[in-house]
């Protein structure tokens, strides 16, 4: 019994360790013509489209919002 409550508190000790934060806090700002953007969250940067809260099969979980960009395709 012991072993095993070592072993699944090593687990997540690790698995909490590992875990970096997916995503950070974009600041809200105005534009040129003067609209207001609100302050949102925006998956860290890396080499994928795969992973972002907007594409598609993925689901954003701060507002439950379903992606809907493709990640393959391409801009003209």
């Amino acid at each position: 019994m012991r072993i095993v409550m070592a072993l699944s508190m090593t687990v997540l000790a690790l698995a909490a360790s590992a875990a970096p934060a997916a995503d950070h806090a974009k600041k809200g700002y105005v534009t040129k013509q003067g609209v207001y953007v609100p302050p949102a969250r925006q998956t860290n940067p890396n080499n994928t489209k795969l992973d972002n809260y907007g594409t598609k099969g993925n689901v954003n979980p701060y507002t439950g919002k379903k992606g809907t960009k493709d990640p393959y395709k391409t801009k003209k």
